[in-house]
């Protein structure tokens, strides 16, 4: 049968039924401050007690109002889980991964919300050994996370960050994969990072600060009580984050610590791990650079007078700065994002004209070529290497409608082995879409990069509704992949878009220097100025137009709505970022401190002044704004669920619409929603039955 497209009235009586929740506001006292001569009085600052006895229940009352404003669309939205889960091979395997005459790989199975890892010996046809089953070990659990998986150098050993509510506060446990049986090692209340030992005894891990800031690393042999544990390194400058892990040569225990603008890395030699360790060079401003170990030599990559990074070797011996030399020189038109050494080859991530390429290098006679792909836009990333001494790279390619496809790349002869394509299931047919990378000119005649999926054919009359998104944050690219989930939407006559903002590094790291800071605004122009192309070019109207973003994300989708309403019909704010003063006055709130080299600290005038011109929650005023959905999880460690519920209960009292603005609130997960994935699709359901229902769009037979 034949979909088609239509316009669906709203279903409003549900809506009358609903009870408004409302905030207690009068029975409690605002908190009133005074700074940088503006008088500054926050409602709802009562939120961040989730003690106080109003709290979780004005909570569960958004979630019932929320569910009543959503009745009408429970159909649609078993339907699209339906959907998105019918495209989904539930029993599927990962390609094996080679170490050590091991092949480790994870697979899933129907009606399991976790992977099982697995392993076997010496060839695909040796017996499986199941050697963690996430499935048996969530058990029990409303939540059940991986934050770190690490299996001894010996194969005898696995290692497990664990955390069971979304705080993000892991448990370390330890594994004798001989026996089957857990180790009574457990040590709780940890941050990311795990590396063993050459010994496969010790091990070292990483503890928080009351921040959540992970800053010290601790060794830990195996079998010992937790306090005979030694403290390796700690870093008490709140501006720099701490991380532990063991080099893929497997000789170097790696410790940096990086702040947005500096960093400073140590090792020590994995086969000695009691040897105190040894800094590669001291921290200086604006200067960062990353280790990685190769023969003989540590590559580091750095910005030190190059902007867009660029490749130096020290000697293992002395690795000290006077020592470096360069191997790949800084070029204005290449970003160099990544380098990966190999016993014989070093391949380096570096980005051309917003898309990523592979950089092959051989270390014999210094022979360079590139790997090629073929598609206007696509993603590529480096996956399942590791084994050091092996002449064959793996990556995985796809995008937005070439699904998830793995290779083998030998880089002497450069040919490439399928060894996976993800199978989407459902009769998908990728020759009905198509993919289209354009620009539009931002305000100040800069030109950003848009990438698109749609249905054929397209007439760009203004008629299909539109889904925008991006991130725009902390450098970190979107890269144009492939989600099966979208096309639910397409098939709708949806456009999916992607707006490569300022404030990722998707054109080189300019790009993320243009983005944040008292630049900050680039990112929100930005992508009004999209939407503005757009809707100009006839791909949409602004009462087809959705918005959606998550984190920084949600930040975005906060300033935009605040500034341009009339241009969305809908916005779906995730996990938003959005009490930006508040939250970057209190150094006590995870994230915060090292933040400041990020959106800049309030405490300083002229810091303030600029954020306070954007932060959503201090821009609130008498208008209408666009039909939103704000979604948060009540252990959120990254940004509190306080944020997005004092936003909402703002909006409410101030706004002069009466469009559906609802809060939805995980009552049991964190900051990336629940674990499971049949319920994140769950999840990804209700937002989209939001967006359809409305944008006033559905799907008739």
């Amino acid at each position: 049968m034949r979909l088609a497209l239509v316009l669906l009235p709203l279903v409003l009586p549900i809506a009358l039924t609903a009870q408004l929740p409302t905030p207690p506001v009068a029975k409690k006292k605002p908190v009133t401050t005074t700074l940088h001569g503006e008088k500054r009085v926050d409602d709802y600052a009562y939120f961040r007690d989730r003690n106080d006895p109003e709290t979780i229940p004005y909570l569960e009352a958004e979630n019932r109002y929320t569910e009543a404003m959503t009745a009408h669309t429970v159909e649609l939205q078993k339907k699209l889980y339906d959907e998105m889960l019918g495209r989904i091979k539930e029993d599927d395997a990962q390609v094996p991964v080679p170490r050590d005459g091991w092949l480790y790989y994870s697979r899933t199975e129907t009606g399991k919300a976790y992977p099982i890892y697995a392993r076997k010996r010496g060839s695909a046809d040796a017996p499986e050994e199941v050697y963690f089953d996430q499935n048996r070990e969530a058990e029990g659990y409303e939540f059940y996370d991986l934050g770190g998986m690490e299996v001894s150098p010996d194969h005898q050993k696995l290692a497990v960050l664990v955390d069971t509510n979304g705080y993000e506060d892991f448990v370390l446990r330890v594994k004798d994969l001989r026996t089957g049986e857990w180790l009574p090692d457990r040590i709780e209340k940890l941050s990311w990072g795990l590396a063993w030992a050459s010994d496969n005894r010790t091990l070292f891990y990483m503890t928080p600060d009351s921040a959540k800031r992970g800053d010290r690393v601790w060794r830990h042999v195996v079998g010992t009580p937790t306090a005979q544990d030694v403290s390796v390194y700690q870093d008490t400058d709140v501006l720099y984050n701490v991380s532990v892990s063991r080099s893929r040569s497997g000789e170097w225990i790696l410790i940096s610590s990086a702040s947005f603008t500096s960093s400073e890395w140590h090792v020590i030699p994995a086969a000695a791990p009691t040897t105190p360790l040894r800094v590669i060079a001291p921290r200086r401003p604006g200067v960062e650079y990353e280790v990685e170990a190769g023969e003989g030599v540590f590559f580091i990559l750095t910005n030190e007078n190059a902007t867009n990074f660029k490749v130096m070797t020290a000697p293992v011996a002395d690795p000290a700065a006077r020592n470096w030399k360069e191997w790949l020189p800084h070029r204005a038109d290449v970003f160099v994002e990544g380098i990966l050494p190999f016993k014989r080859h070093v391949v380096v991530q570096e980005r051309r004209e917003g898309l990523r390429r592979l950089r092959v290098t051989a270390l014999a006679g210094g022979a360079a070529h590139d790997v090629s792909f073929p598609e206007v836009a696509y993603g590529v990333s480096l996956t399942g290497n590791a084994q050091y001494d092996l002449g064959t790279l793996r990556f995985s390619y796809s995008s937005l409608v070439t699904p998830p496809t793995v290779y083998d790349y030998a880089m002497d002869a450069r040919t490439r082995e399928l060894r996976k394509r993800t199978e989407v299931l459902g009769g998908y047919d990728p020759s009905r879409y198509a993919v289209e990378r354009l620009t539009a000119t931002a305000r100040d005649g800069t030109r950003v990069p848009i990438s698109l999926v749609y249905r054929k054919s397209l007439v760009r009359d203004g008629k299909r509704p539109l889904l925008l998104y991006a991130y725009g944050s902390y450098g970190a690219t979107t890269e144009p992949t492939f989600r099966s989930s979208i096309f639910s939407l397409l098939d709708r006559d949806f456009i999916y878009a992607i707006a490569h903002v300022r404030g990722g590094q998707e054109m080189g790291r300019q790009w993320y220097d243009d983005g944040k800071m008292m630049k900050k605004m680039n990112t929100f122009t930005d992508f009004i100025d999209v939407a503005d192309h757009l809707v100009k070019e006839r791909y949409t109207s602004a009462d087809r137009l959705a918005a959606n973003g998550g984190s920084a994300g949600g930040l975005l989708m906060g300033v935009v709505a605040t500034m341009r309403p009339e241009l969305f019909k809908v916005v779906v704010a995730d996990v938003p970022f959005v009490d930006v003063i508040n939250t970057m006055l209190d150094a006590s709130i995870p994230l915060t401190a090292q933040e400041w080299e990020q959106w800049g600290n309030p405490n300083k005038p002229e810091e303030y002044r600029y954020m306070r011109a954007y932060s959503p929650y201090d821009n609130v005023t008498a208008k209408a704004y666009p039909r939103m959905l704000v979604t948060s999880g009540l252990n959120d460690s990254r940004v509190g669920y306080f944020e997005p519920t004092k936003w909402v209960a703002k909006l409410r009292a101030t706004r002069t619409d009466a469009n559906p603005l609802l809060l939805k609130m995980n009552m049991g997960a964190g900051h990336g929603g629940s674990s499971g994935r049949y319920e994140q699709l769950r999840e990804l359901a209700f937002r989209y039955a939001f967006i359809v229902d409305q944008v006033s769009i559905g799907l008739i037979q």
